[in-house]
């Protein structure tokens, strides 16, 4: 989100979206989106939530390759009042959350290459529709998102961004549910990843702890690997009705009083579903 303009490129709109100029894609780009689809549709039944891979059929349009946003928002906006729209890149936080708002989800327009299928730190249009719209078709979390766009505008005003990313990150990024007493994926960060997808419920390096709306404010993260700590939240009920009913002002007032904690961190008071031996992190710093 984070970006240093303060107006649109040349070529954006106002809002900063841009025409998504469907017809321009190459049938490389296109063969890299089914690649990739193919890929992880194969691998998350049985670790991607319920509500995601019922929401993976919007994806399945009437032509293979990139979906077009046209075509994907009618269907969208027959599930939940969505829309998906194209940006040429990273934008402008308060632009980011009057879209979310707003119901309309901005989505990069451009793929990765051929080479680039397993990483790739800034987020491409695999990323973004393939990890974020099937959970947009859930109403449950379509009106969470909803609801984060509105939080993350009022806390412009708290000088609090910081600490509202961290919910972002650790729920629509890099969320786990538990559903039918096991552990799920449901963060777009985590589902669009196949490394991750494997890592996040499998490995034993990384901790996993109950969701906790102040202790996930608290945690920093990191951006350029996988995470050391995923945060596991009841249900999708519950994530709506614990944002909906917490006033974030004086959140952010205690928040400022707090240390923030390291991505690795375990508290004593945390709910501790798998403590991680981190050494997947530690081997890294090598």
């Amino acid at each position: 989100m984070e970006i240093t303009l303060d107006r649109p490129p040349e070529g954006a709109a106002a809002d900063w979206t841009i025409d998504q100029d469907w017809d321009r894609f190459t049938a490389q780009e296109h063969a890299v989106w089914d690649t990739l689809f193919e890929r992880q549709a194969k691998l998350l039944p049985g670790r991607a939530s319920k509500a995601w891979l019922r929401g993976l059929d919007v994806l399945r349009l009437s032509r293979p390759g990139i979906p077009n946003f046209e075509e994907l928002s009618e269907r969208l906006m027959a599930a939940t009042g969505w829309r998906v729209v194209a940006v040429p890149g990273l934008v402008p936080d308060d632009v980011f959350f009057d879209h979310l708002a707003n119901r309309r989800f901005v989505a990069g327009n451009f793929i990765r290459r051929a080479d680039q299928l397993d990483y790739l730190q800034e987020p491409d249009v695999f990323h973004d529709v393939f990890g974020h719209v099937p959970m947009l078709a859930d109403p449950v979390f379509a009106d969470y998102m909803q609801a984060y766009g509105q939080g993350g505008l009022r806390s412009l005003g708290f000088g609090a961004l910081h600490k509202l990313a961290r919910l972002y990150w650790y729920t629509v990024e890099f969320g786990l549910v538990r559903e039918d007493d096991a552990l799920r994926i449901y963060g777009s960060g985590i589902v669009s990843s196949h490394g991750e997808s494997i890592f996040a419920l499998d490995d034993a390096s990384p901790n996993r702890i109950g969701f906790d709306l102040k202790r996930v404010m608290r945690t920093k993260y990191r951006i350029d690997d996988y995470q050391q700590t995923y945060f596991v939240i009841p249900s999708f009920d519950e994530l709506l009705r614990t944002t909906l009913d917490t006033d974030f002002a004086p959140l952010y007032a205690e928040l400022e009083t707090l240390d923030d904690l390291e991505p690795e961190t375990v508290l004593a008071e945390d709910e501790v579903i798998t403590r991680g031996t981190q050494d997947y992190a530690r081997g890294k710093k090598g």
